[in-house]
């Protein structure tokens, strides 16, 4: 089930669109066949129904949103349930090849934060690449903490991009001067950077771009949107697969725009309200026996031949 959240004005079942996202089962891989997402579900084991669909000699894994640091109701040991998530990756029966961690690393930009999210996420069994939340830009130095930790040899403010079996990997910021509640921004100079990095990218090269806020609008009275995406979204048009994975908003949201799929991430600390849900985003406390139900990550598999990327949504 697919909601878009860009239409304001449409009416639509949040108490639906709250069961779906909060999925209680173990997760679903999404593939897209003929253009038409289609789920695989997935049994109590974790396997996948059509085991065809990750007949695959490369997959990577997307975490999001671990908040070290936050100690309040809604989830008063976000460490412990990161290494959870850590401790499902590091038991998948097929080394992963790469992680991207969406943002908020950290909930106050403490240095110590930092340092216990460094120590726990070096425990991953892959190379980690990050891009910075929101709340990983509240220390003095406005991001300076996290660009010490992972700015090295990226531009601006922190923006990069790399290779890895064939997939372009394009790692956008759209954090920095961030206003609760308004739509976030990647700015003038990363958009150009963004245009010279993809004139060298072939249009057959299956791309991934991925940053903490949406890059679509999911619900801009909270302010889950980015103002300017539009710009990068028309510059990726033309490529045959493209990814764009996100956090933030501590969910499992997902469109489908042609040859783009968008994709939101749970997060491994706390739940938030669906969209419209509740008077404004944040925190939200669920029954404890619950808790790990909205919580988790997603695996993206890349399939033999001519096929978009596989998503597949686990829950803790």
């Amino acid at each position: 089930m697919t909601f878009d959240f860009s239409d304001n004005s449409q009416e639509l079942d949040r108490r639906s669109f709250l069961k779906c996202s909060a999925w209680a089962g173990t997760g679903v891989l999404w593939a897209l066949v003929g253009g038409i997402p289609k789920a695989f579900a997935l049994d109590a084991t974790g396997s996948v129904s059509d085991s065809a669909a990750l007949d695959s000699n490369f997959h990577f894994v997307q975490i999001s949103d671990s908040h070290i640091g936050f100690n309040k109701e809604a989830n008063p040991e976000p460490l412990k349930t990161l290494q959870e998530a850590i401790g499902k990756i590091n038991a998948f029966p097929k080394k992963p090849s790469l992680i991207l961690h969406t943002g908020d690393i950290t909930h106050l930009s403490k240095a110590s934060e930092f340092d216990t999210a460094a120590q726990v996420l070096g425990t991953l069994p892959a190379p980690v690449h990050y891009v910075p939340g929101e709340h990983d830009t509240l220390d003095e130095g406005g991001g300076k903490l996290y660009l010490e930790r992972y700015g090295k040899g990226t531009k601006g403010n922190g923006w990069y991009s790399f290779d890895n079996h064939g997939v372009h990997f394009i790692a956008l910021i759209n954090v920095f001067n961030f206003q609760p509640g308004k739509p976030a921004t990647l700015g003038a100079d990363q958009l150009k950077w963004l245009a010279d990095d993809l004139s060298a990218v072939s249009t057959s090269t299956p791309v991934v771009v991925f940053a903490h806020m949406p890059l679509w609008s999911i619900y801009d009275p909270w302010g889950w949107s980015t103002g300017d995406a539009d710009q990068a979204i028309s510059m990726l048009r033309k490529y045959g697969s493209v990814t764009i994975l996100n956090g933030h908003i501590h969910q499992v949201i997902q469109k489908v725009e042609g040859n783009i799929t968008f994709h939101t991430a749970r997060g491994t600390a706390y739940p938030q309200p669906a969209p419209g849900a509740a008077p404004s985003p944040g925190p939200m406390k669920v029954p404890a026996d619950q808790l790990r139900s909205y919580l988790g990550i997603t695996d993206v598999v890349t399939v033999q031949g001519n096929h978009p990327l596989a998503l597949v949504n686990s829950t803790l």
